[in-house]
């Protein structure tokens, strides 16, 4: 606490040593040592009361929190609450005291049973035929669907006769032709 070291100790032993004198010595120093004792005694007293104090503290608000909850609580439990009503509400939907009695119209049609399963027919040789039919009529259909549209759109080359009278190919693209080949 002090940060008193030993060479201070020493220092300060000395001086009462003179000062005292080595009879009166062990009487002083008992009486500092009872004085030391009732500082720390009278320092672990205040240390403890204090400590208690923080503790009813952090209860009385411990006990604050807990009624404010406690009548938040009773709030929503009491007569006018926001429970009571939603309890109310639940109840008055799930009445069913109504529902219970049959109707008492008299328009009310009587309910025909269901109608008894019926097994199908087997198949007769005729209605491959029709069947075999049928698949071909549609696959001609598809197939001459597909065959009507072009593929692609593009530009033949044509051969051109220099001025020597022999053939050659077109050797440069047009722009149009650039535009007939990306269009497909």
């Amino acid at each position: 606490m002090f940060d008193i070291g030993w060479s201070e100790l020493v220092v300060i032993a000395v001086v009462a040593l003179i000062a005292i004198g080595p009879k009166e010595l062990p009487g002083v120093l008992r009486m500092v040592g009872q004085w030391m004792g009732k500082a720390r005694k009278m320092a672990a007293e205040f240390q403890g009361e204090f400590q208690e104090a923080m503790r009813e503290a952090e209860m009385a608000d411990l006990k604050k929190s807990f009624d404010e909850v406690r009548e938040a609580a009773t709030g929503l439990t009491s007569g006018g609450g926001l429970m009571t009503s939603l309890q109310n509400d639940v109840a008055d939907a799930l009445r069913i005291e109504d529902t219970d009695k049959p109707a008492e119209t008299a328009a009310t049609p009587a309910i025909e049973p269901p109608a008894a399963p019926t097994t199908p027919e087997a198949p007769t040789p005729q209605t491959f035929v029709e069947a075999t039919a049928h698949e071909a009529i549609a696959h001609e259909a598809t197939a001459h669907e597909a065959a009507s549209e072009p593929l692609a759109i593009t530009r033949e080359v044509q051969p051109q006769a220099d001025a020597q009278g022999g053939l050659q190919a077109d050797a440069h693209v047009t722009a149009d032709g650039l535009k007939d080949a990306k269009a497909s």
